[in-house]
């Protein structure tokens, strides 16, 4: 695994563990506030 990948996993393991991420499947709406 090359060195930005392991950074993006790690990254994504500390986000996952502070909150849940939704399962999306392919038809769910999803809203972005900007």
């Amino acid at each position: 695994m090359d060195l930005i990948r392991q950074l993006e996993a790690e990254q994504a393991a500390k986000i996952e563990a502070k909150r849940k991420l939704p399962e999306f499947q392919p038809g769910d709406t999803v809203r972005v506030q900007v």
